[in-house]
């Protein structure tokens, strides 16, 4: 049984559609972020980043329980867990991987620091919120030239290449992106939300509660390490 530290941002949402595509079972551990959760003792042991996601896998390698934290790792970890989603061939198998890392080290950094600065940024970032409007837009031209070219991210084949960046390029309305002349992104939304073990994840995502739009000010602040939590 894998035990899966979550809430429901982009980054999370890839571990529940790769548990539920590759049908294995899983005990949810709701951690509010928004409430602090991620601070507590118990679980900075799991994930001394404290940030969710994370799982702990009672059959790891060996038989033993196995702690995997950070979302494109996890990815992998239950890719090679289950063989499925990450191609054997070599050169298949490190397109798959590549095109993960352009999501973990481009797409989701380049969207969140959007999102922060477009949502929950004080008034006054007009630099910020242009730079990183500016790099999501490009990135979104990236996929859609990948994907004019190719079905799916890495190549033929639906890989975990595809799940890491399913969250993030269906967030258009978040992202305020337009999509008119990005077909093949937008087919390519289509096609992986029409997937079942996708729907299955999505209306699991659904029911989770976080008092995210309740949030007091404080713990807002203590969320994005700002004000009086600030480090600088």
């Amino acid at each position: 049984m894998i035990d899966f530290y979550a809430l429901t941002s982009p980054n999370v949402q890839k571990i529940f559609v790769m548990l539920e595509e590759c049908g294995l079972p899983y005990n949810l551990k709701t951690v509010d972020v928004w409430k602090g959760e991620q601070f507590t003792p118990e679980f900075t042991r799991v994930n001394p980043l404290q940030k969710v996601p994370a799982i702990v896998d009672s059959d790891g390698p060996g038989g033993k329980p196995y702690t995997v934290i950070e979302s494109g790792a996890i990815l992998i970890y239950l890719a090679e867990k289950t063989g499925r989603f990450l191609p054997k061939d070599p050169g298949k198998r490190f397109d798959t991987i590549q095109w993960l890392m352009v999501q973990m080290a481009n797409l989701g950094p380049m969207c969140g620091q959007l999102v922060h600065f477009s949502k929950y940024a004080p008034e006054g970032q007009d630099y910020g919120n242009a730079r990183y409007r500016s790099q999501v837009n490009t990135l979104f031209d990236v996929y859609e030239q990948r994907l004019a070219a190719q079905p799916y991210v890495a190549g033929d084949e639906y890989t975990i290449a595809d799940i890491a960046a399913f969250p993030w390029l269906r967030n258009v309305g978040l992202l305020a992106i337009d999509l008119a002349n990005r077909p093949h992104v937008k087919g390519w939304i289509d096609r992986i939300e029409a997937r079942d073990g996708v729907k299955r994840a999505f209306a699991t995502i659904a029911t989770i509660k976080s008092i995210r739009d309740s949030a007091t000010d404080d713990q807002k602040d203590r969320f994005f390490a700002r004000g009086r939590y600030a480090r600088a």
